[in-house]
């Protein structure tokens, strides 16, 4: 080995080692991975992500060729987009905060309302971003779980709240139950949580109808949030909101970004909600769709449990995640849950359109 060769082999050693002697968060340790969607989905049959399986309205498409070369070298604009998307959600424009998707809501909550070695309280299971994100930032996460009929644990997230933890999540209908949560049952848990943030996440909102939106005005200690990721088709945009009460709102601002959401995708959402014939026909599909899926899986001997999202949760005993991996290799991507559940079998299934789900079914048929 050559003089120069051994400095260089020695430098980078020394590199190495000083990497080696940074400091991570113990925190930051212990935090599981994200199970995030290979890649290489497109043009394949995405029943896995609950995305929507047809893409974005056209109107959405037309109104992005609108944006000039100025408009994209300029930091974004918020004013009249956030008037005109509060006026469609029936909200005062201070009673809204649009995100970088859901998942910087969540981070912004973990930053405004925790700190290290809080509680939070979780029932699991559900959106892993809960966990991920409270996990960040260092708090102690209790969780409630879910039973094998897979409805809320409100008893004993009723017992919970007496102690306060500082956040609550509750995602309603909860991902990957499906479960919807009623009027009746959320009330009783901000009734009983009054020193407790209490997030109602409504990604799946457009294919239940059950919104609590109207109630942050008289409910101090509740924050809703909703994605436009689902029902809408901009999942690849990033886009969500966070709504609370005006002093709410403006507290969070103050801990958040000047730019957290790009002019692009402003310009999509509003595309997309003004293409109201679209988006109702899509829900109504997808409904259609669901109850199409939900019947066949039944009849082919497969467990189904209620939901009130664009998915369902299958039990389908031993060899869920075989049929999983099969109906990949067929172009069809499914969810396989059988990590969250701690036994093979569970399969979250996106619903699509009814054509959709036709192929789907055949395909289980041939393969399970």
């Amino acid at each position: 080995m050559t003089a120069s060769s051994r400095r260089s082999r020695s430098a980078q050693t020394a590199k190495g080692s000083a990497a080696l002697k940074l400091r991570f968060r113990p925190s930051v340790r212990r935090i599981r991975n994200y199970e995030a969607p290979e890649e290489g989905r497109e043009g394949k049959l995405r029943l896995d992500f609950n995305e929507n399986t047809v893409g974005c309205s056209p109107a959405v498409l037309r109104a992005l060729q609108t944006v000039t070369a100025e408009q994209l070298a300029m930091y974004p604009e918020y004013e009249n987009s956030v008037r005109r998307l509060a006026s469609y959600f029936g909200v005062r424009p201070s009673e809204m905060l649009l995100t970088n998707g859901v998942d910087d809501a969540l981070r912004l909550l973990m930053e405004v309302f925790i700190e290290p070695g809080d509680a939070v309280l979780i029932p699991e299971p559900t959106f892993s971003m809960y966990r991920f994100f409270s996990q960040v930032a260092g708090a102690r996460v209790i969780s409630v779980r879910y039973d094998r009929a897979m409805n809320f644990p409100v008893e004993a997230t009723l017992r919970e709240l007496k102690r306060s933890p500082h956040i609550l999540f509750i995602a309603n209908p909860n991902n990957p139950t499906g479960t919807l949560l009623d009027e009746a049952s959320l009330a009783r848990i901000l009734d009983a949580a009054p020193r407790t943030v209490v997030l109602v996440d409504e990604a799946y909102f457009d294919f239940s109808g059950l919104t609590v939106l109207p109630w942050i005005r008289r409910r101090p200690n509740l924050i809703v949030s909703r994605t436009f990721s689902k029902a809408a088709g901009l999942a690849a945009l990033r886009m969500g909101a966070l709504f609370a009460r005006s002093d709410v709102i403006a507290a969070m601002r103050r801990a958040f970004t000047p730019y957290p959401v790009n002019s692009l995708a402003l310009v999509a959402a509003e595309a997309a909600l003004g293409d109201e014939t679209f988006l109702r026909a899509y829900i109504r599909d997808v409904l259609e769709s669901r109850s199409l899926l939900a019947r066949g899986l039944e009849q082919l001997g497969a467990r189904v449990f209620p939901s009130g999202a664009n998915f369902v949760l299958v039990d389908f005993g031993i060899g869920g995640t075989r049929l999983a991996k099969r109906l990949a290799r067929r172009g069809i991507l499914v969810r396989d849950r059988a990590s969250e559940f701690r036994r093979d079998g569970f399969v979250r299934i996106t619903a699509g359109t009814v054509a959709q789900t036709q192929r789907l079914l055949k395909a289980i048929k041939e393969e399970w």
